[in-house]
């Protein structure tokens, strides 16, 4: 007897799955680099301060961003120039003054340890992390740009697409921030935290330097 053929799905019924993924291995290949949104994160997480309220500040103006990059707002940015200029200076001199602070930290003793210098206030910790996330243009290429490109390639499919590139910022920037965690025992030291803020400094104002430049 001749077994029945079981019912086989099209190509076109897995794409929505398979471009979601793309999406998301999209995004963790451009979030998962040293920058200096990631080293702020990782900061907070090692002095357990406001994890939550960064990460879903940072989880959130990434799906804002790439759902606006999926609408098109990409070709608008690159028809106005001088907005993109703008915000690279604005930018730059705002990570060179939080490279400044960093050096500060990393040369006072007294502020090394977290325990010594008493937990930072939600709002100041809040404004920080979201100008080192709309005043960096780094964020507008990666997101806006660059991600709402490839997710337009994507056709019917681009949602699906930039639903996946916004888990990986869900997947990164939580297991950034509370994995930090497991790293307390390494700055435990006052010397860790030293050369923690050192690489933070030397991260940011590499990052205001090729801003200005670029």
């Amino acid at each position: 007897m001749q077994k029945p053929e079981l019912p086989c799905r099209s190509a076109s019924a897995y794409r929505p799955s398979v471009i979601a993924i793309r999406g998301l291995l999209s995004g963790l290949s451009l979030i998962v680099a040293i920058g200096a949104q990631n080293a702020f994160v990782l900061r907070q997480g090692l002095r357990r301060e406001h994890i939550g309220a960064v990460v879903v500040l940072c989880v959130l103006a990434d799906a804002v961003l790439i759902a606006l990059g999926t609408a098109g707002l990409g070709a608008v940015v690159q028809a106005h120039p001088t907005a993109l200029t703008a915000v690279r200076v604005g930018g730059a001199a705002f990570l060179l003054w939080l490279a400044a602070d960093a050096v500060r930290r990393a040369v006072r003793p007294g502020v090394l340890d977290p325990a010594t210098s008493g937990p930072a206030r939600l709002r100041p910790v809040l404004a920080t992390s979201a100008a080192l996330t709309f005043l960096n243009p780094h964020v507008y290429l990666d997101t806006v740009l660059l991600l709402g490109a490839l997710a337009q390639q994507a056709g019917a499919a681009r949602w699906q697409f930039a639903a996946g590139a916004a888990v990986a910022s869900v997947v990164w920037f939580t297991a950034l921030g509370y994995g930090a965690v497991h790293l307390r025992p390494l700055f435990a030291r006052p010397g860790a935290w030293r050369v923690l803020d050192l690489l933070v400094a030397a991260v940011m104002a590499t990052i205001a330097v090729r801003l200005v430049l670029d």
